[in-house]
C-alpha cells in the first residue's frame, strides 16, 4: 500500500466534523495531531496555531535553503456530518476508490500536500514550502481567515477536490434577513390585527424580481451570472393569531465587479416601503485571478494545460487572494462531498501529488 493511500485512511480515520455545522462533530483537534505527529516524523517544520479555542491550525513547513520563493499549499481538516454513511470512517478501498468522509473534501489533498512537502524538503529546494492545514472551512473559514493575517507566501494552491480541473474563479456570497412588522392581535380581530406574514409577499416577489434581473445581466466568461432566493421564511405564534412578525432569510451569490455595498443597496430596496428591518450577515468575496498569473500559467503548464474553469461555490482561495498571495485552486478527482458516499480517486491523488511537487520545485528553485 502506498504512503499517499496510508495517510490518507490515517486521516479519514480521525472524526474531525466541523462542530458549528450542528452535527455533534468533535471538532479538528484530532486530526490536527495526526497532521503534526507525520509531518515531525517527516523531518519538517511544525507549528500548532489556534484559530479559534480548540481549533488548531497546523502549519508544516519544508524549509528551503537559499532565497527562493514560497508556495502555500492550503487544505482543510473539518468534514462535514456523516448521516446516512455506513462506514464514515474506515478508508475503505475499493479498486482505486477511497472511501470514507472527507476522503474528497479533503483529506486526500491534504495527504498529497504533506507528501508533496516532504519530497521538497528532500530535494533541498531554494524556497520554503507551507502547507497550511486549516480549521472551520465548512462553516465560518476563521482557520484560514487567521493564515490570511499572519502568514504570506509568493503564491498557493487551495487543494479542494476540482477534479483536476485549473480553477481561476468562483463565487462570492452575501446572507441577510429581513423582517417584516405586523401587529399581533386574536384571529377574530382583523380590526386590531396586522398580518406580517401576508405583508412579507411583496418582498418575496421583489426577491424573485431581483434574482430574474440578475440572471439576465451580462454574464462572467466562467461563472454566469449573479443570483437572489430566499432560503428560510418563520413568523406568526400560532394559527389562531395575527402573526407580528415574519422573517425572510437570504442569499445573495456574487461574480467578480459586485460589491458589499451594491448587495446592501439590493436588500434596502426588497423590504421597499413595506414597514420593517433588514440587514446582513456573513457574506464572503467572489475570488478571479488572470489566466496569465505566473502561478496560473505554472500549474496550467506542468497539469498538461487544462482549460480554465470557475464554480459556483465558494472556498478559501477568495481570503488568500485577497491578501495578496496569488492564489488558483487544483485538485483530486472523486465523487460525494457532503454526500452519503465520498470517495476519491487514489490515481487522481497521486497526478496531484506529483504536481504539487513540481509546482514547488520551479516555483521555489
Amino acid at each position: 500500500m502506498s504512503e499517499l493511500v496510508e495517510l490518507t485512511r490515517a486521516l479519514v480515520a480521525v472524526e474531525s466534523i466541523n462542530p458549528d455545522l450542528g452535527v455533534g462533530g468533535s471538532g479538528e483537534a484530532g486530526v490536527a495531531r495526526v497532521v503534526a505527529d507525520w509531518a515531525a516524523r517527516a523531518g519538517l517544520d511544525v507549528e500548532l496555531e489556534e484559530a479559534a479555542p480548540g481549533r488548531p491550525n497546523v502549519i508544516v513547513t519544508a524549509r528551503g535553503h537559499g532565497d527562493g520563493r514560497t508556495l502555500m499549499l492550503n487544505a482543510h481538516t473539518d468534514t462535514v456530518g456523516v448521516v446516512g454513511m455506513a462506514e464514515p470512517f474506515s478508508g475503505r478501498l475499493d479498486g482505486e476508490r477511497l472511501h470514507g468522509r472527507g476522503a474528497y473534501d479533503m483529506k486526500g489533498s491534504l495527504a498529497a500536500c504533506l507528501l508533496a512537502a516532504a519530497e521538497a524538503g528532500r530535494r533541498r529546494l531554494a524556497g520554503d514550502v507551507v502547507v497550511t492545514a486549516v480549521a472551520d472551512e465548512e462553516f465560518g473559514s476563521v482557520g484560514t481567515e487567521a493564515i490570511a493575517l499572519r502568514r504570506t507566501a509568493d503564491a498557493a494552491i487551495v487543494t479542494e477536490p476540482t477534479d483536476e480541473r485549473l480553477v481561476l474563479a468562483h463565487k462570492g456570497f452575501a446572507g441577510f434577513e429581513i423582517e417584516v412588522a405586523g401587529r399581533a392581535a386574536h384571529g377574530s380581530r382583523p380590526d386590531l390585527g396586522i398580518d406580517a406574514i401576508v405583508r412579507a409577499a411583496p418582498v418575496l416577489s421583489r426577491i424573485g424580481g431581483l434574482d430574474e434581473q440578475l440572471r439576465g445581466a451580462s454574464a462572467h466568461p466562467l461563472l454566469g451570472t449573479g443570483s437572489a432566493h430566499a432560503s428560510v421564511i418563520s413568523g406568526g405564534q400560532e394559527y389562531s393569531s395575527y402573526p407580528a412578525w415574519c422573517r425572510i432569510v437570504g442569499e445573495r451569490r456574487t461574480i467578480p465587479g459586485e460589491t458589499t455595498e451594491q448587495v446592501a443597496e439590493e436588500v434596502a430596496g426588497l423590504l421597499g416601503d413595506v414597514d420593517g428591518s433588514w440587514r446582513l450577515t456573513l457574506g464572503r468575496e467572489p475570488f478571479e485571478i488572470d489566466a496569465d498569473a505566473e502561478i496560473a500559467a505554472l500549474v496550467a503548464r506542468l497539469a498538461g494545460a487544462p482549460e480554465p474553469v470557475g464554480i459556483s461555490y465558494w472556498a478559501d482561495s477568495a481570503l488568500l487572494h485577497g491578501a495578496g498571495i496569488p492564489t488558483v485552486l487544483f485538485g483530486p478527482s472523486g465523487a460525494g462531498a457532503h454526500a452519503e458516499v465520498e470517495w476519491v480517486d487514489v490515481e487522481s491523488l497521486t497526478r496531484c501529488r506529483d504536481l504539487y511537487v513540481a509546482v514547488a520545485t520551479e516555483f521555489c528553485a
